[in-house]
């Protein structure tokens, strides 16, 4: 597998220091704000619900098994943290698609130094929603078997926090290197096999967006940084 994924990782650590640029400071406010919204709103009704669930699960274990809990607690909060981490960023970016394509172009122009001729203000964005829209479930829609099939894996002691991980990292570099590659009119399938081609760059940078996708707070800066760290990405490994 072609790639290194610590450089992949240092991808969105770079996207998150460049969103203080004044060329991009005025395409990030909008995001953000969309972020902080959904992700507030999302995590103060599910908490409830998601400390409910894994009570319930541990509850089934039986008094002997007691020594269990101290192990599965942190496997299931984890999992449960990196599944609605993902679910959470989802939505989040169905609405504020267009608005990331825009940022991803401005953070390509800056890297590059040349126009990218596809979404030209916030007007522009706004008439995007539709089809952003579609290329959001598009993806969602590729993203729904695998996770059935990692669904059923869980149930394997041990393997379902690895596996959710996986699938995050590969989905999140997907989801967010489409941006840049949407703005040159390329295909999905196009963006699954540019992703593939640098594997452990791309997992390596989608790993680390999932993680910060499941923690409170800085789930709300994630996706901006990550919309400029994969156009890093795309401009630097991707585009051949």
């Amino acid at each position: 597998m072609r790639g290194n994924i610590a450089r992949g990782a240092n991808y969105l650590t770079r996207g998150a220091r460049l969103l203080g640029h004044p060329s991009l400071r005025h395409f990030v406010i909008i995001p953000l704000v969309i972020n902080i919204l959904i992700f507030g709103s999302l995590i103060t009704i599910s908490f409830s619900y998601i400390s409910d669930l894994m009570d319930a699960m541990l509850s089934r274990i039986p008094d002997w098994l007691n020594f269990i809990r101290w192990i599965l607690w942190p496997i299931i909060g984890i999992t449960v943290s990196l599944i609605s981490g993902y679910v959470f960023t989802s939505v989040a970016l169905i609405i504020a698609s267009p608005f990331n394509a825009l940022l991803a172009e401005k953070a390509e122009e800056l890297i590059t130094g040349q126009t990218v001729a596809s979404l030209e203000g916030l007007g522009a964005a706004f008439l995007a929603v539709p089809r952003s829209i579609v290329r959001e479930l598009l993806k969602l829609l590729y993203y729904v078997p695998m996770a059935l099939l990692v669904l059923v894996i869980s149930f394997v002691p041990g393997v379902g926090a690895v596996a959710w991980l996986l699938l995050g990292a590969w989905m999140m570099s997907i989801q967010f290197v489409d941006y840049p590659m949407d703005n040159h009119q390329l295909s999905f399938t196009q963006v699954k096999d540019a992703v593939r081609s640098r594997r452990l760059t791309s997992m390596g940078f989608g790993g680390v967006v999932a993680l910060c996708a499941s923690i409170p707070l800085v789930n709300f800066f994630v996706v901006p940084a990550a919309v400029v760290g994969a156009t890093l990405l795309w401009c630097e490994e991707l585009d051949q």
